[in-house]
């Protein structure tokens, strides 16, 4: 099924025909003839349960007319896919606002499905959002439609920056606003309530109580009808829609107290003092009001990551037009302008700095806690906090392109999916609420009928009823996930997807390729010596003649002599010797730079001294070159590309873990295995092509190793790609990043470890809360089945099975990539 994320076209919508049979209308991609349209017009007739099938060439569409008990969309989408054309999709992103528990989500996902045109459906209760992947020329008007009739409020959710910080402002003020009446309801329920709940401690202590009926009835009806109205919203909607949710639940056991009370009242006038449960009810709902204003702040914690990467983003920047400064809105920006940043500011954009020296913060966008020097030549990222000095930034990406636009995808893309354990979890909670409205009437019968009373058996009754919560359920997995990738984003560890997050915890072996990954990625001179003493005389030369190169050896002279202030003077006669070195004459002098086989052709022998230093440099694995001048050696440099300092350590952390480490190079195998032995790598392989790499990670996984693979060049792309796990640095290549599972976002090897670490926190946090959400039901049903449980403390055990779970995932917040202070020393 082809996937494309684009903006809606018209399509038909799904309906059914007179005969009752489902009617489906599919864009069709591929057909170029009468002959394609017929052989596929036939394939799709031939299928059970097909009644009638259209096929339009010119429009690359094709209707179908069939029995929805005999074949399904998705079989008729395979059959076209296999007939080898595609049906190309989109996926429509919706916010939807009003779900309370998972019952709510399960029904939408179920009303969702019903739909033939709907393919998939996810929706996550944490963070109120829905994803559906559906035909691409679906428009997204029609799933708000199904949404709204289900009888919840929905819309478009934004993928664009400027339009998501609008959407994000507006769906924060209606929070604020949902939460101010929460707050209202809950002080007007506790105050009302507290009369009755002191009078029922009073009686439980054996006191009999002492307010008139009368007032405890005046005292209820405001808490049961004002203060508990959501309520009776949330059940009549649930209802009219044909599912059940929680407030079902919440209304029908306390509206049976209070109705029961009141019925006692009328009955019995003052004598029904000791026949009233107005405080139960009263009770129940205050303590669920609170708990939902305690969730509710909770699950706003777990999902801040996302408002936290956003709120980095500037509205405006100053810009540069045709000489004149200007301020202008963020979305106004367009690449190539120059954008002044001021000591202070948020960068606005990803760029390049043409002028000016400074530091930038970006620990909230790479998880690098101290500032980063910056200057002329090098990148910015949109977001960082510029230090004390004035920058100007020629824009190379905006908007949704910007490093931190693609950090916010990849972090909402892993947050809104679902852990395969969740899809158990909706099953639970699909035909959670009808069956615990089952078992509570079954209560009442079995207490009722065995003789114990209809007072005994509706009390048991109500606390059956308020005592299974789904909500738990439903917020157990999805909140573990947001906070747990939240925290790793906040370290600068990007999950791709919750499939990424899920592997990474059962990684057993780790596959590092070693350029740019446990190495810089940059050749640089180890060392310099020269026989007359003159390091910096003999640099100068080697730097003059090695301007004329593109080697990269030639790049890590001149970046050592730019360090050092040494200027350059002109090159004459230059030519190369492929594999050997370079020549040509610096002012009016003959130079020659190359290995011990050039300089033998030339006439001179190495020194006793030169070649006990160039062994002892190849056995390290670093390249070195001998210059000299007028066939007089002058001394030798040794280049290398250099082991990354964190890289011993992050050895060490995965080996202690018991992760078996594996380090794949290009590079012939002695200097594979010079720099494995400074990282503390026991098993390397050298001289590895692209698929050589590919061919070692599908061995591991035949021996049943789970393979995480560590890269950041295009060529680690495929081998990324077939790992159980791709892992590719921030530093590295777009293809690297977009291949892999997970992507870090500065280059620290020591961050792999992390990311494992984060992944099995994670999946801890998930375990303990699905195993609190199912304890709180199977102790709490039975104990309020045998009459052992309070209506009162039903309710409170019930607010608490949410507030534990989120507080739970909450603790994850906390989670820092932190890493032992050992680290095997290595020099050149």
């Amino acid at each position: 099924m082809k996937h494309l994320e684009a903006s809606p076209l018209e399509t038909s919508s799904p309906a059914k025909t007179p005969q009752g049979l489902a009617s489906l209308h599919l864009p069709v991609e591929g057909m170029t003839c009468a002959s394609c349209a017929a052989r596929l017009e036939k394939q799709l007739g031939q299928l059970e349960g097909v009644e009638q099938v259209s096929v339009n060439l010119a429009l690359e569409k094709v209707a179908i007319v069939y029995d929805a008990t005999k074949i399904t969309p998705k079989s008729l989408v395979a059959t076209i896919e296999e007939t080898g054309f595609s049906v190309p999709t989109r996926t429509i992103r919706l916010a939807i606002e009003g779900m309370t528990c998972a019952s709510c989500a399960a029904r939408i996902e179920k009303q969702m499905l019903a739909r033939p045109d709907v393919f998939e459906a996810r929706i996550n209760l944490a963070l109120e959002r829905g994803e559906f992947t559906v035909p691409a020329g679906l428009p997204a008007a029609e799933l708000v439609n199904t949404v709204r009739a289900t009888g919840f409020e929905a819309q478009l959710f934004r993928s664009d920056l400027a339009r998501r910080s609008e959407q994000e402002a507006r769906h924060r003020q209606r929070q604020q606003r949902e939460q101010q009446t929460d707050r209202t309801d809950l002080i007007i329920a506790a105050v009302l309530t507290a009369p009755l709940l002191v009078q029922m401690i009073l009686m439980l202590m054996g006191i009999p109580p002492g307010i008139p009926p009368l007032l405890e009835l005046a005292l209820a009806t405001p808490v049961q009808f004002y203060a508990g109205r959501r309520f009776y919203k949330g059940a009549y909607a649930a209802l009219r829609s044909g599912g059940a949710n929680m407030d079902v639940l919440v209304a029908l056991g306390t509206s049976a107290a209070y109705f029961f009370s009141l019925v006692m009242i009328l009955r019995l006038g003052d004598g029904a003092r000791e026949h009233l449960y107005f405080e139960a009810a009263a009770v129940i709902i205050t303590l669920v009001l609170l708990g939902k204003i305690m969730e509710t702040r909770a699950k706003r914690n777990t999902a801040s990551a996302i408002l936290e990467l956003m709120n980095l983003r500037p509205q405006t920047a100053n810009i540069i037009r045709k000489g004149e400064e200007k301020n202008v809105p963020i979305e106004d920006v367009v690449e190539g302008d120059l954008v002044i940043v001021r000591p202070g500011e948020s960068i606005a954009v990803d760029g390049i700095i043409e002028e000016g020296h400074s530091q930038a913060d970006e620990s909230l966008i790479t998880g690098e806690s101290l500032p980063v020097s910056k200057q002329p030549g090098d990148h910015v990222t949109g977001g960082a906090l510029n230090g004390t000095g004035r920058l100007l930034v020629r824009t190379s990406r905006v908007g949704a392109d910007t490093t931190l636009g693609r950090i916010i995808r990849l972090v909402e893309n892993a947050q809104s999916g679902k852990a395969p354990v969740q899809k158990l979890v909706d099953r639970v909670s699909a035909v959670f609420v009808p069956i615990v409205l089952v078992i509570a009437l079954l209560t009442f019968l079995g207490w009722w009928l065995s003789g114990a009373g209809f007072e005994t058996a509706l009390v048991s009754m109500v606390a059956v009823l308020v005592i299974a919560c789904p909500c738990a359920l439903g917020l157990a997995t999805p909140t573990a996930i947001v906070a747990g990738t939240g925290a790793a984003a906040r370290s600068g560890i990007l999950f791709r997807n919750v499939e990424a997050l899920e592997s990474a915890h059962r990684i057993d072996t780790v596959i590092f390729d070693k350029t740019g990954t446990l190495t810089r990625g940059r050749p640089a001179i180890t060392l310099s010596y020269a026989l007359n003493g003159n390091e910096d005389e003999m640099l100068q030369l080697a730097a003059s003649l090695q301007a004329a190169s593109e080697h990269p050896l030639a790049r890590a002279v001149l970046e050592r002599a730019e360090e050092k202030g040494l200027s350059l003077h002109p090159v004459t006669d230059f030519s190369s010797h492929t594999g050997a070195g370079v020549e040509g004459s610096v002012d009016g002098h003959k130079l020659l730079i190359g290995n011990t086989s050039l300089m033998t052709r030339r006439g001179m022998e190495i020194p006793q001294n030169l070649g006990e230093l160039q062994h002892e440099r190849e056995k390290l694995g670093q390249t070195v070159v001998f210059v000299a001048r007028d066939n007089a050696l002058l001394g030798l440099l040794a280049i290398a590309d250099p082991l990354r300092p964190q890289s011993p350590q992050a050895i060490a952390l995965l080996k202690q873990r018991g992760i078996h480490v594996v380090m794949l190079s290009g590079d012939a195998t002695r200097t594979a295995a010079a720099m494995a032995g400074l990282a503390g790598i026991d098993d390397f392989h050298g001289q590895t092509r692209p698929e050589d790499k590919a061919k070692a990670i599908e061995k591991l996984q035949k021996q049943g190793h789970r393979v995480a693979m560590v890269g950041d060049g295009v060529n680690d792309a495929p081998a990324l790609a077939l790992a159980d796990l791709g892992i590719a640095m921030g530093s590295g290549s777009d293809v690297a990043m977009e291949t892999a599972g997970v992507t870090l976002m500065r280059p620290d090897p020591r961050l792999v470890d992390a990311s494992l670490q984060a992944s099995r926190q994670t999946w801890r946090k998930l375990k303990q809360n699905l195993f609190w959400a199912f304890i709180y039901n199977l102790v709490g049903i039975p104990l309020a089945v045998s009459g052992l449980l309070n209506p009162a403390l039903a309710g409170a055990a019930m607010a608490m099975s949410s507030i534990s779970v989120v507080s739970n995932s909450l603790l994850l917040r906390g989670w820092k990539a932190e890493f032992d202070s050992f680290a095997r020393p290595h020099k050149y």
